[in-house]
């Protein structure tokens, strides 16, 4: 949860820096989104790996959790399903 918000408010800092730049830059409008979008994007490529890894590696985790979960109950049924037909 933690990485999640790390990575998301990094994101959102930097998109709101382009917007800020390219204003001060005297671009304006919608141009000034989608150019602040892209900048934000490249910049956030470049410079958020390291969240982006560490929020990559938890989702991971937890869907590997859950996967093994969903496993489990799956083979629980199926036993259950064979204890039926017998």
């Amino acid at each position: 949860m933690r990485t999640g918000l790390v990575y998301t408010s990094a994101r959102i800092l930097l998109f709101a820096i382009a917007l800020v730049l390219l204003r001060l830059a005297g671009v304006g409008g919608l141009l000034m989104f989608a150019l602040a979008l892209v900048i934000s994007a490249l910049a956030s490529y470049v410079l958020l790996s390291r969240q982006r890894e560490a929020l990559a590696g938890t989702l991971n985790r937890r869907l590997g959790r859950v996967t093994a979960k969903a496993k489990e109950f799956r083979e629980r049924i199926d036993e259950g399903a064979a204890a039926e037909d017998d």
